[in-house]
């Protein structure tokens, strides 16, 4: 992922300033998911990333809240859901300076389960919205999730 680049800690002062910038707070909590998912590669359920944080804190987190925060670090676009696995992904544009328009897709290792963010052409997006359309199909999400298997695994077989 692209935020591998910078240090954990410098992206999350980025990310607190895309808050401040939007008139919210990155809380400790906030922070304190943010990080956890900064820190994988692979998606992780509401579950997974309150057994990390309660791991760290002397200060137990409800998955109910772990739920309020992923809702707002995803009206952030500071993370991602995955539908497909009902998971989530730090986004891999926080440290961006400029505006990303197009809707994040995934590739998602069957393996290792390691996930990657990438983009997707305006034209191919269009092109499969016109596909389901032709099949009378009306498209819910245009937000693709695509399974294989990453250069690692592959190189490991």
């Amino acid at each position: 992922m692209t935020m591998k680049i910078k240090s954990a800690a410098a992206v999350l002062l980025d990310a607190e300033h895309r808050c401040e910038d939007s008139g919210v707070k990155l809380t400790s909590r906030r922070r304190q998911v943010l990080n956890a998912l900064l820190q994988e590669d692979r998606a992780l359920s509401a579950y997974e990333l309150m057994e990390v944080c309660n791991r760290e804190s002397n200060e137990p987190m409800p998955a109910m809240s772990v739920y309020r925060i992923l809702s707002f670090l995803e009206e952030q676009s500071l993370a991602h859901k995955l539908s497909s696995a009902n998971k989530y992904v730090a986004c891999s544009h926080i440290t961006c300076a400029h505006q990303h328009y197009r809707r994040p897709q995934f590739l998602i290792c069957n393996d290792c389960t390691k996930v990657q963010e990438v983009e997707v052409s305006s034209e191919a997006l269009v092109a499969m919205e016109q596909v389901a359309e032709t099949a009378g199909f009306h498209l819910e999400s245009r937000q693709l999730e695509l399974s294989g298997i990453c250069n690692d695994c592959r190189n490991s077989q």
